[in-house]
């Protein structure tokens, strides 16, 4: 799994109005659709309710990948697990037992993801890394699409590769989310990053699959892991 790139597009820059036409334009070519749910308690932002998320996975013909930045992980994240994602990614810095709810996902057949935020270290989540199938470093404070990339993070970056790589057995993606563009995910990739979490360079553009593709060709080049 380490030696293919994955594209989830995020849909935080999308049409809201027509959701299922957005993510129509990137189905044929993107691997996840990453689904942002926002709280505007976690974060200082709100994006669906759990009814309208729901809608949104029913609908969607790519895997979601539901990137929960909310308060109450440990209760909220097993019922996405139960309603058709085909991954979990619940914040480290919110859960309250992170081995439980690692537990709860996985117990519904879902893959499970943990989220640290630019000012949490790897050492943090380290404990966890054989436990989980995808590891996310925020290269963005979360809460707001269309931020600038933060290239601090690449160090963290390298660091959580060199320790994927120590893995004997089946090894978790590593994904990194906030400003990556075509400018931004070379570098990325050549850390060690290979799924990719792009809003703004996807929805902003005027060919959406098309930048799909050139983030993938991109990432492919310079992935290094």
């Amino acid at each position: 799994m380490a030696n293919k790139v994955f594209i989830a597009p995020s849909i935080l820059n999308a049409n809201f109005d027509d959701l299922e036409k957005e993510i129509g334009k990137i189905s044929a070519v993107a691997d996840l659709l990453h689904l942002d749910i926002m709280d505007n308690k976690f974060v200082p932002n709100f994006t669906f309710d759990i009814k309208r998320a729901f809608e949104i996975i029913g609908f969607s013909k790519l895997p979601v990948d539901a990137h929960l930045m909310i308060e109450d992980p440990d209760s909220i994240a097993p019922k996405y697990a139960q309603n058709g994602c085909s991954s979990v990614t619940f914040h480290l810095e919110a859960a309250q037992n992170v081995l439980r709810t690692i537990e709860d996902i996985k117990s519904n057949g879902v893959k499970v993801g943990i989220a640290i935020k630019p000012a949490t270290k790897f050492s943090e989540v380290e404990p966890f890394i054989e436990m989980i199938d995808m590891l996310l470093i925020m290269t963005v404070e979360p809460g707001f699409g269309g931020q600038s990339f933060m290239h601090d993070q690449i160090p963290k970056v390298a660091m959580a590769r060199k320790r994927i790589e120590q893995m004997l057995d089946s090894k978790p993606l590593l994904q990194i989310d906030g400003g990556v563009s075509l400018e931004t995910i070379a570098e990325a990739a050549s850390a060690g990053a290979n799924c990719f979490v792009a809003g703004s360079a996807v929805y902003k553009s005027s060919d959406p699959a098309g930048m799909v593709e050139q983030l993938r060709e991109k990432a492919q080049t310079n992935f290094s892991g």
